[in-house]
């Protein structure tokens, strides 16, 4: 007898990416972890600010919050990366061959 009760499939990978790039942050909060994203959106005003601060006068716009866009690219990269994680994790326990336990091994070897 076979459970057909399978876990939801988690956000689409892609779908994920391009709300992070959309706006910082939302990638997180659509994988449910909405803390991580206000931890980096956080991190992104506060070191944006310090280095307009610290950057030279005659720096351009990226030059002058570049700690800002520095953190904001590792937001969308980390987000897309929980996303391709969770995506492969479901997948991998939807298959028909699998057992749904971590070892590989097939029972009837």
């Amino acid at each position: 007898m076979t459970d057909s009760t399978s876990p939801a499939p988690p956000s689409n990978p892609y779908l994920v990416l391009a709300s992070a790039i959309a706006l910082p942050g939302s990638g997180h909060v659509m994988l449910g972890l909405p803390a991580r994203g206000l931890q980096f959106l956080f991190f992104m005003v506060i070191l944006g600010w310090v280095t307009t601060k610290v950057a030279p006068p005659d720096a351009s716009f990226i030059g002058r919050h570049a700690g800002g866009f520095l953190i904001y690219a590792l937001s969308i990269l980390d987000a897309y990366r929980i996303a391709r994680i969770r995506h492969s994790v479901w997948a991998h326990s939807t298959r028909p061959d699998s057992d749904g336990a971590a070892g590989g091994a097939k029972a009837d070897i």
